[in-house]
């Protein structure tokens, strides 16, 4: 897939799937969810507070009797239930409503209820820029602070999760750095050559891992062709993988804001997609995300 509007056609064919809403007396968050089900991609259960819920689905006239609604005013207490509606297959995604994203994240880790796999959690963001012919991946923008080499390798598979849910078979894994050569004195530059070496030997499959890059030689054939960059990945990366969350954020913010691109995201390493969207993204940007988690639950289920 290469642009969101394939991403929405695909997720129709692959679709419905259900989403449980965490807390959903959010009305962006109800907005996102009544286009997804006008669309055919998902049904949801909405859970939280029925007369908040009620009342802001009146003022934007949502017809409420298309969704199923459980009753629960305690923030913790309606996410740990939206999230045993996925881990008892009521529903394939938990979405968080209005609620802080670590109360969501606790329900999702619960050791009882939960959906947790043992693996690291991390961000993936998907980005549809003007001007390219493909899908950017970004990770980790928002869970892991400083990862070490070993959770590197579990955000890249991570991401190659959902690059596989949007069919890229194979997809082209940039580790981005402030440059393209190992220095010892730039730790992560040397992460990204053993993650390159790691991939080779077979340690990180389903992808073709490249690094260090700079962000220019890893997404411009000119640039890595002006620096003689002789690599798969040079100049056509799909997923850029960033150092640390402070570079992964603002790389991702960039893209929002001065890329006029039109983006998704979805927190992944768990037994099931987990959508947490920003109360500044826009309705659109919500829907795809959504989009991205049927697609990804779709993949989930082929694969159990």
């Amino acid at each position: 897939m290469r642009n969101f509007e394939e991403v929405i056609k695909f997720a129709k064919e692959r679709g419905p799937k259900t989403i449980s809403v965490a807390c959903a007396q959010d009305k962006e968050v109800l907005m996102a969810v009544e286009m997804a089900r006008k669309e055919g991609i998902a049904n949801a259960i909405l859970v939280g507070d029925l007369e908040k819920i009620k009342d802001i689905a009146n003022e934007i006239n949502i017809d409420l009797n298309n969704y199923e609604l459980i009753e629960e005013k305690d923030l913790a207490l309606a996410c740990k239930k939206a999230v045993e509606l996925v881990s008892t297959k009521k529903a394939h995604m938990v979405m968080k409503g209005l609620v802080d994203t670590s109360i969501i994240l606790k329900a999702v880790l619960d050791k009882e209820i939960g959906l947790r796999t043992g693996n690291v959690l991390s961000h993936v963001a998907v980005f549809d820029l003007p001007g390219y012919n493909r899908l950017f991946f970004v990770t980790d923008a928002a869970m892991n602070l400083d990862p070490d080499l070993q959770t590197k390798k579990q955000i890249i598979e991570n991401a190659c999760q959902i690059a596989h849910a949007l069919d890229i078979n194979e997809p082209k894994v940039a580790v981005i750095c402030a440059k393209e050569k190992v220095n010892p004195k730039m730790p992560d530059t040397v992460d990204a050559k053993e993650l390159e070496k790691m991939n080779q030997r077979g340690e990180i499959k389903g992808c073709i891992v490249g690094g260090p890059f700079a962000l220019d030689n890893a997404v411009s054939v000119e640039a890595a062709k002006h620096k003689g960059i002789n690599h798969p990945v040079a100049g056509m990366a799909d997923i850029l993988l960033a150092p640390d969350i402070e570079a992964g954020n603002i790389l991702y913010k960039s893209m929002v804001f001065f890329g006029n691109s039109k983006n998704a995201g979805v927190i992944v390493g768990a037994k099931a997609p987990v959508i947490l969207t920003s109360r500044a993204d826009n309705e659109e940007t919500k829907l795809n995300s959504i989009a991205l988690g049927v697609l990804t639950a779709a993949k989930i289920n082929d694969n159990n």
